[in-house]
């Protein structure tokens, strides 16, 4: 997919993808709310298990301000619902198996992995406002304290 997602303040493109619940995501689905979309690397393991628990326990407070939190990774849609079912995730989860959204937001990056070389998912947020249109990306994210800065600039939002 040539066309990508990462220019700050330009529209992003219409994309609908498989999520828990047995659901769609489609982006015009939510136009007239604030989007957070947080990609990570795996289900499960110390890092996204703790960044998803963050953005769940502020999940009420993202409501208050019409926002709404979606995280992708590569993982399968039965994983995803393990997950969610295991944190007791207020919002779903979307798989991303073939990389097209890891592709449109350009999060795939060469990372070391004891060692070694590997392909994986940067820890990257993203917020598309209530016109779709981009307004903050997070690359590199740091777990610790993410979540909270991420309600901060929707908070911030008009």
């Amino acid at each position: 997919m040539a066309e990508t997602a990462s220019a700050l303040n330009c529209q992003v493109p219409q994309f609908s993808a498989s999520m828990t619940g047995s659901q769609s995501f489609d982006l015009s689905t939510y136009q007239g709310k604030n989007i957070v979309i947080y990609f990570y690397p795996k289900d499960n393991t110390p890092g996204c298990t703790t960044e998803s628990i963050a953005f769940r326990d502020l999940y009420a407070q993202f409501q208050a301000r019409n926002t709404e939190i979606f995280g992708i990774s590569r993982d399968s849609l039965r994983s995803h619902e393990g997950f969610k079912n295991k944190l007791n995730l207020p919002f779903e989860l979307i798989s991303d198996p073939d990389e097209t959204l890891c592709h449109l937001f350009n999060v795939i990056k060469m990372k070391n992995m004891y060692g070694k070389q590997v392909r994986g998912i940067e820890r990257s947020t993203f917020v598309i406002d209530v016109h779709g249109k981009l307004v903050k990306e997070w690359r590199g994210v740091k777990v610790a304290g993410h979540a909270d800065e991420v309600l901060e600039f929707v908070s911030a939002l008009s």
